[in-house]
């Protein structure tokens, strides 16, 4: 016996289009009742089996089969797979009333009441010839091949519409067998796929075709990727079709971007290893205008000794952090990866000249520069950053990465002398602690600007020029001040130079007062006798306690002993204000915030620089903005670079602004002339 066993919907399609093709006089079609007697008997059963109406109705249809097959039950079992499946289809011998035998396609439909009880059965059975019945047995397994193929299949006519598919592809696609027939390729392209039509093209001049990647779409709009391949054929009336394989290539293209990912991205920090690095900078060469692509090579500063103190996972960690950092402070012009150990390396592209790239640099220096708690310590952390511009159009990616490295290693040497020999350490402790005493420290001061674009403070940053090696980056200088120790005096210089050019600053145009912010790194509440030195700077320059703001970061105002908190408190009762600076990137909980005697709250420019393409980012800075409300603290927003992060910083109710979308870090002179502009 020959069984179809498929699905009732898909077997009820398979009988359809088998008698719809053929003619009807051919079968024999009768009816049963529901424990299998005759109710009706056409003239094609009279043909084919041999008896009349009035021989057959109200007899069991058993009768029609081999003794053998009565005797097995096999008739009853027919019906019963009938009432179970709502169809049975069957290829077998039957006996005619002479006694001979003919091989029949029999195919029996349950028929039931509205209420769902069994009502009977409909037989249609057709007398197939050996021949006929070898040709309908290949068909039929090859229309078994067909619907139980894993590989969608489809067939289309010369102009790709739809006339056939198998269950696979309407599974793979999501849509019924009817609801598919009738469409146009076109029709189920996903519109990421450009290719044009499945059937055009190639396809109908070659016959065949294997096209690696299509991309399909779900009744749902979700897109699948395939691999599709055509061949030509024939139809029943000689007309040109197309028959067409699917393959389901997603988890194939995963497995691929995955292997992709893990030979092109460090597997610590998820960044560009440097082959994915090298590859995406050989994209930009040659660049289409000189000096508009740079490349920035960075390494940490005593990452070894870190590693070596705290352990490698504490040195993981740092490297998380620094690449967290990175990630989120960057602008999306800026492309971060890590090489080897602790060495980071910037791609930077659509630069427009040599000021700009000098304001990416040292945006990205005060990126490095961060604290990070590691093992119940807080880490400083720093970087040489070698500079290299693509100029030449004939350089290649190695000879680029040499030189900005070679760039690095002499900032480093340039910067960090203090690595070498004790005379050196100790000659760059002696000049720093001259320029200190001889106040020729540099400062630049950078805007904050408020909504109604009035300048209301400016940010004191540390510049030094030495004698023999030039600018030196702050984070240098800050590294030779602290083993020098003379954090505190740095501090208290820069505080003094910055207070005496805020009073310049009443006189011009009659404009009214601009706060100065100074970041203290080594004169801070904790150290007996702050506020008196604080106090002695604003005597001496002749400001007013309104006139300073005095930023630290959250981990410092954490870790503040009550009476420390207090001496704060007589500097605010003074008029001094005091800034959270990079605040969301410590561990202080929201009751040490609430108590702390700040008036300011920096949002740090980790969470600034994706408002305008990470909605996460625009939510914590909102939370950010009512947090500081709520406490009643000014909100102001580091990092700001683009029209867009500042409108939506606005929208979310910001109170001002810094960043380079306002203004870089200036000389006095030059921020002189900005407030007066």
């Amino acid at each position: 016996m020959d069984h179809d066993k498929r699905e009732p919907w898909a077997v009820q399609v398979g009988a359809e289009k088998i008698l719809a093709a053929e003619d009807m006089r051919d079968y024999a079609i009768f009816a049963l009742d529901a424990d299998g007697h005759v109710a009706s008997w056409n003239e094609g059963a009279e043909r084919l089996k041999g008896y009349t109406s009035d021989e057959v109705i109200g007899s069991h249809f058993s009768r029609f089969y081999p003794p053998e097959q009565i005797a097995a039950g096999y008739p009853d079992w027919e019906l019963q797979q009938a009432s179970e499946d709502g169809f049975f289809i069957d290829r077998g011998w039957r006996v005619r009333k002479d006694g001979s035998r003919y091989w029949a396609h029999v195919v029996i439909a349950a028929q039931r009441t509205p209420d769902g009880e069994l009502d009977g059965f409909i037989k249609v059975v057709r007398n197939e010839s050996e021949a006929s019945a070898r040709v309908e047995r290949t068909r039929r397994r090859l229309a078994d091949l067909f619907e139980l193929a894993p590989s969608g299949i489809a067939l289309l006519d010369a102009d790709g519409w739809f006339l056939d598919a198998n269950g696979a592809l309407c599974d793979l696609l999501g849509y019924r067998l009817d609801d598919l027939v009738g469409r146009r390729d076109l029709d189920l392209l996903d519109p990421t796929d450009t290719g044009g039509g499945l059937v055009n093209g190639d396809t109908r001049s070659t016959g065949d075709l294997l096209v690696p990647h299509r991309v399909l779409a779900r009744s749902d709009g979700t897109p699948v990727p395939c691999q599709v391949r055509a061949a030509a054929s024939i139809r029943d009336d000689g007309s040109r079709s197309w028959l067409i394989t699917f393959h389901d290539i997603t988890e194939q293209l995963a497995r691929a971007m995955t292997l992709r990912h893990q030979a092109t991205h460090d597997e610590l920090t998820g960044l560009l290893n440097r082959r994915g690095f090298q590859e995406r900078l050989a994209d930009l060469l040659p660049p289409d205008k000189p000096g508009s692509v740079a490349v920035l090579f960075c390494d940490l500063h005593n990452f070894k000794r870190i590693n070596d103190a705290l352990g490698h996972e504490a040195g993981d960690e740092l490297l998380s952090a620094v690449a967290e950092r990175l990630l989120a402070g960057l602008p999306p012009r800026c492309e971060v990866a890590r090489f080897y150990g602790d060495e980071f390396v910037i791609l930077c592209r659509d630069l427009d000249g040599d000021a700009d790239l000098e304001a990416v640099t040292e945006s990205v220096a005060e990126l490095f520069r961060m604290t990070v708690p590691l093992r119940r310590r807080h880490v400083q952390v720093t970087a040489s950053i070698g500079v290299k511009a693509v100029e030449d159009r004939n350089v290649d990616v190695v000879s680029l990465l040499r030189s900005a490295e070679s760039a690095m290693l002499d900032a480093r040497v340039r910067g960090q002398t203090l690595r070498g020999n004790d005379h050196d350490q100790l000659a760059l402790e002696e000049e720093l602690r001259e320029a200190i005493a001889g106040e020729e420290i540099d400062l630049h001061y950078q805007p904050v600007v408020d909504n109604d674009g009035t300048v209301v403070i400016a940010e004191a940053l540390l510049r030094w020029t030495h004698p023999e090696l030039g600018p030196l980056t702050p984070d240098v200088v800050l590294a030779i001040a602290s083993r020098g120790g003379m954090l505190a005096e740095l501090d208290t210089c820069v505080l003094r130079t910055a207070l005496r050019e805020a009073m310049t600053w009443r006189r011009i145009d009659g404009g009214g007062a601009v706060k100065v912010a100074v970041n203290l790194s080594g004169l801070r509440p904790e150290q007996p006798g702050f506020a008196d030195v604080v106090r002695s700077v604003l005597a001496e320059t002749g400001a007013a306690p309104e006139d300073l703001v005095l930023e630290m970061v959250e981990t410092v105002f954490a870790q503040l002993e009550p009476e420390q908190r207090q001496e704060m408190n007589d500097l605010v009762a003074d008029g001094v204000q005091f800034a959270v600076d990079d605040f969301g990137t410590g561990y202080s909980s929201l009751a040490v915030l609430k108590e702390l005697p700040t008036q300011i709250i920096k949002l740090d420019r980790m969470f600034v620089s994706g408002v305008g393409t990470d909605p996460d980012d625009l939510g914590i800075a909102r939370a950010m903005t009512e947090l500081a409300r709520t406490l009643g603290r000014m909100c102001i927003a580091e990092g700001v670079e683009t029209s867009t992060q500042h409108q939506l910083l606005r929208a979310v109710s910001v109170d001002a602004y810094q960043g380079y979308y306002f203004s870089r870090p200036v000389p006095a002179e030059e921020f002189r002339r900005y407030l007066a502009g």
